[in-house]
């Protein structure tokens, strides 16, 4: 989907294929045809973008077959779907039934990484729709903290600034400017935008704007960090956004009452890490609360467990709750942190970022209750949170292009 901001630019919004992964080329056509077009055709659009997720082997399939490339942009086409944005964060097994800390494999000191993104970036450059000129790719914010030290900061680095001088040379060849983001991620080395900051600074000595950030509004929610500060940071840092995710994270106000913690244990579940953090309340009545004293368990079972996290403060899990429908209560979700987040990167004079993503990955780990039951479920409800985006841009002042 496109809208005209008030500058007069573009700016894309799409929503993430990785809700239904595909390791593949078979898979990815297939999921096109069961639903992305299907969600096409339930807002009455006549071109939808998808932010889409190519596993290591179906991004091989066609980095290595010409052919098979020309095949997927046809396609794309065929079924009106377009792609300004690739999720490069998973490398494979994203449809596994346990992903856990897998997803953070291969990290940015490893160079599978680095040849994995170049192929994206390549395929980006291939799939973007003729008369646009720019895509982004989101990535891991370099690695798991774990075992993360001075020497492999200074590998991953050296890394993205290897890449982006294979970007710049790719632009010179195709015309196609793509740049890559690091998605702060809880319990990662970067695991909020003030931790990016050192990192994207040193990178950018060599990398120029190639490198930015990629604000995924779970991530700062569950973070508990305050858009206006984060964004204010990043850019008197002139760090660039060339991508924002939105989505909603699980927020439990009163997690020291067992109805609360009942409520949270139905979204404890075996496939994905739910990340949860609390931070102290403020001590003065309107303080804005700083990150520094943020307490967290890598899962959210784990946070149940025990008395391991503290209580007497609001808990978030990092759990992608749909944007158009939160929890009951006693539970709710942060769709207020992204509403202000959005606010602020296209609701000004010029949007910081024109690359919009819709990224609710787990429909099928919600309570089983709340869970789609088929494709047409699932469909609906996909629409339905790209139609809440859509309200929320126009609502901004942005004009919805056919």
């Amino acid at each position: 989907m496109r809208f005209r901001h008030p500058d007069g630019s573009t700016v894309h919004l799409s929503y993430c294929t990785n809700v239904h992964p595909a390791e593949t080329l078979d898979g990815v056509l297939a999921q096109l045809r069961d639903h992305c077009e299907p969600v096409r055709k339930r807002l009455g659009r006549d071109r939808l973008g998808i932010g889409l997720w190519l596993a290591k082997d179906a991004a091989h399939s066609l980095i290595t077959d010409p052919a098979a490339l020309r095949g997927l942009r046809a396609e794309l086409e065929r079924r009106g779907l377009e792609v300004v944005t690739l999720n490069g964060f998973p490398y494979e097994g994203f449809g596994a039934e346990e992903v856990k800390y897998r997803v953070y494999t291969p990290d940015w000191t490893d160079p599978e990484r680095l040849a994995h993104t170049t192929d994206l970036a390549r395929l980006l450059a291939a799939l973007l729709p003729d008369d646009v000129t720019e895509g982004s790719i989101s990535t891991l914010p370099l690695a798991w903290r774990t075992g993360f030290d001075e020497a492999a900061e200074t590998s991953a680095c050296s890394a993205l600034a290897t890449l982006a001088e294979r970007l710049d040379a790719l632009e010179d060849l195709t015309g196609k400017s793509i740049r890559i983001a690091l998605e702060p991620e809880p319990g990662c080395t970067v695991e909020t935008t003030a931790d990016a900051i050192g990192p994207l600074t040193a990178v950018a000595a060599t990398a120029g704007n190639r490198i930015g950030i990629c604000i995924d509004t779970c991530h700062l929610a569950t973070s508990f960090e305050d858009p206006e500060t984060a964004i204010g940071a990043i850019t008197a840092a002139g760090i660039t956004i060339p991508k924002a995710q939105l989505s909603a994270a699980l927020h439990a106000e009163e997690p020291h009452l067992p109805e609360v913690r009942k409520a949270l244990a139905a979204f404890a579940e075996p496939r994905f890490l739910h990340q949860t953090r609390t931070l102290p309340r403020p001590h003065r009545a309107g303080e804005t609360p700083s990150v520094a004293g943020l307490r967290g368990t890598d899962d959210l079972s784990e946070a149940l467990a025990g008395r391991t996290l503290p209580d007497a403060a609001p808990w978030r899990a990092h759990f992608h709750v749909p944007l158009h429908a939160p929890p009951a209560a006693p539970l709710t979700s942060t769709l207020h942190v992204l509403q202000d987040t959005l606010t602020r990167l296209v609701g000004g004079a010029a949007p910081r970022t024109r690359h919009l993503e819709v990224e609710t990955y787990t429909w099928q780990a919600l309570p089983s209750e709340l869970r789609p039951r088929n494709r047409t479920q699932l469909a609906d409800g996909i629409a339905a949170e790209l139609t809440l985006a859509r309200d929320l841009l126009t609502d901004l002042g942005l004009k919805e292009l056919p």
